[in-house]
C-alpha cells in the first residue's frame, strides 16, 4: 500500500503540472510557427521557426514538462504519473480552442476521450516492469536479440517514413511524421532509462564517466530528441493541434510501451484479465483515433441531433381560433379556393335564372 504522505502530494502535484506545461507547449509552437508569414515554413524543409521566440517558449515548456514528469516517478507509482500524461491532451485541445481558434467538433472530443481512456486502461493492466539498477544489466539488456530486431525494424521503417512516404503523403496524411516522432521516441525513452540508472550511480559515488556506455545513451537521446523536434515541427505547422496532440500521444505511449515490453520483459508473466485489459485498451485507443482522424473535418449542427433534441423552433402560423381548434377534419373543403369560388358563382347563376 502506498503511504499518503509528502511524497505522495509532491509526485501528484508534479505530474499535474507535467501535463499542463506539455499540452501548452504545443499550442505555444503552433503560434510560433504561425508568425512565419510566408518565411520558410517547417512543412517544407526550412527551419526559420529557430528565431521565433514562441517557438522557443514552446520548446522550454515542454523541457520543463518532460522534467517534471521524470521526477514525478520518483514520488508516486507509475500506474498514476502515467495515466495523468493523457492530460496534456486536454489541455492543448482547449488551448487550441482559446488560442489558435481551432475548432473541435463533438467527434473529435469523443476520440479525445476514447483515446485518453484505452491509454490509462492499458496502463492500468500493464505489468510492472522489470528491475534494472546498473550498467551493466542496462547493457545486458540492450543486447538482447529481441531488442536489437526491435531497434531496427525501427530505424529502417523511420527512414521510408522520412525518404519515402513524407515526400509523397507527408503533407495530406498526419500519421506519416507522427509515426516517425513516436517510433524514435520510445528509443528515446529507453535511453532516458539508461541515462538515470547512471546518474543514480554516479551520485552514489560510482565512476559512471568512463563508462562508455553512458556516453553512447546520450548521444543517441540528443539525435533521437532533434529527429522527433523536426517531425513534430512539421506536423504541428500543417495540421491542427487538436488532431496532432491526441494521435501523438497514443502512437507515443504505444510505441513506449512495446519497447518496454520488448526491453525489460513485462509480457512473460501476465495473467488472463491483463491481457483482456490490454487489448481492450488498445481497441479503444483505435476506435478513438478513428473517430478523430476521420470526422475532424465534418461540422456538427443541430440538425443532425434527434427531433426530440433539437431546439424548438417558432411557429410560423398564427394560433388557432377556438371554432378551429374544435373543427373535424371532415368539415374541411374538398376543392380548392378557385374551384370553390366558381361553383358558388354557377349557384348564383341558377338562382337569378
Amino acid at each position: 500500500p502506498l503511504a499518503m504522505g509528502a511524497g505522495f502530494g509532491a509526485g501528484l502535484g508534479l505530474a499535474l503540472a507535467s501535463s499542463a506545461f506539455i499540452g501548452g507547449s504545443f499550442v505555444l509552437k503552433k503560434k510560433g510557427l504561425l508568425r512565419l508569414c510566408g518565411r520558410s515554413r517547417a512543412g517544407q524543409g526550412g527551419h526559420a521557426y529557430l528565431r521565433e521566440w514562441l517557438w522557443w517558449a514552446g520548446l522550454l515548456c515542454m523541457g520543463v514538462g518532460e522534467a517534471a514528469n521524470f521526477a514525478a516517478y520518483a514520488f508516486a507509482p507509475a500506474t498514476l504519473v502515467t495515466p495523468l500524461g493523457a492530460l496534456s491532451v486536454l489541455v492543448s485541445a482547449v488551448l487550441s480552442s482559446i488560442f489558435l481558434n481551432e475548432q473541435l467538433n463533438v467527434h473529435g472530443k469523443i476520440g479525445c476521450i476514447l483515446s485518453i481512456l484505452g491509454s490509462t486502461v492499458m496502463v492500468i493492466h500493464a505489468p510492472q516492469e522489470e528491475e534494472v539498477s546498473s550498467l551493466e544489466s542496462m547493457a545486458e539488456k540492450l543486447q538482447d536479440p529481441g531488442f536489437i530486431v526491435f531497434a531496427v525494424c525501427v530505424l529502417v521503417s523511420s527512414l521510408l517514413l522520412i525518404f519515402v512516404a513524407g515526400p509523397r503523403y507527408g503533407q495530406s496524411n498526419v500519421l506519416v511524421y507522427v509515426l516517425v516522432c513516436s517510433a524514435i521516441g520510445s528509443l528515446s525513452v529507453s535511453c532516458v532509462k539508461g541515462l538515470g540508472i547512471a546518474l543514480k550511480e554516479l551520485f552514489s559515488g560510482k565512476p559512471v564517466l568512463k563508462e562508455p556506455l553512458g556516453w553512447v545513451l546520450l548521444v543517441c537521446l540528443v539525435i533521437c530528441i532533434s529527429i522527433q523536434i523536426n517531425y513534430l515541427n512539421k506536423a504541428l505547422d500543417i495540421f491542427n493541434t487538436s488532431v496532432v496532440t491526441p494521435i501523438y500521444y497514443v502512437l507515443f505511449t504505444t510505441a513506449v510501451m512495446t519497447c518496454s515490453a520488448i526491453l525489460f520483459k513485462e509480457w512473460q508473466h501476465l495473467v488472463l484479465d491483463n491481457i483482456v485489459g490490454s487489448i481492450s485498451g488498445f481497441l479503444t485507443i483505435v476506435s478513438g483515433i478513428f473517430l478523430l482522424h476521420a470526422f475532424r473535418d465534418m461540422p456538427f449542427t443541430p440538425s443532425l441531433l434527434p427531433l426530440f433534441l433539437q431546439p424548438a423552433r417558432a411557429d410560423p402560423h398564427p394560433p388557432w381560433s377556438t371554432a378551429d381548434r374544435h373543427q373535424s377534419c371532415q368539415h374541411q373543403p374538398l376543392l380548392p379556393s378557385e374551384d370553390k369560388g366558381s361553383q358558388s358563382a354557377e349557384e348564383e347563376e341558377e338562382e337569378e335564372k
